[in-house]
């Protein structure tokens, strides 16, 4: 037996049972929801940051998702507002480094 206590996608459980395995689950309130997020995305954060590949990217934008969800707002929404700042202020893809400002 192995204990988690930790958010996990939700077709986890479903995975584990056709696996043959049982488990427990709980569903958290809306008020445990945010918490719970936070730290999931310092968990896959921490993820990429030692395995820097593309899954560990694709499961903090998931986390973000869900945080979004979450707080009342869509995917879209997200992505929108994403896209409103990139247009604005631009990306992160060029390298700029800020060194002063006088």
């Amino acid at each position: 037996m192995k204990v988690y206590n930790k958010l996990v996608r939700d077709k986890i459980p479903a995975i584990i049972k056709a696996d043959g395995k049982t488990c427990e689950v709980e569903i958290a309130s809306k008020e445990e929801m945010t918490k719970l997020l936070e730290d999931k995305l310092m968990e896959e954060v921490n993820e990429y940051l030692e395995d820097k590949n593309l899954e560990e990217l694709a499961d903090v934008m998931e986390v973000l998702f869900g945080l979004a969800c979450n707080l009342g707002y869509t995917e879209e929404e997200l992505v929108k507002k994403r896209l409103e700042k990139l247009e604005e202020r631009g990306g992160f893809k060029d390298g700029v480094i800020l060194k002063i400002v006088k």
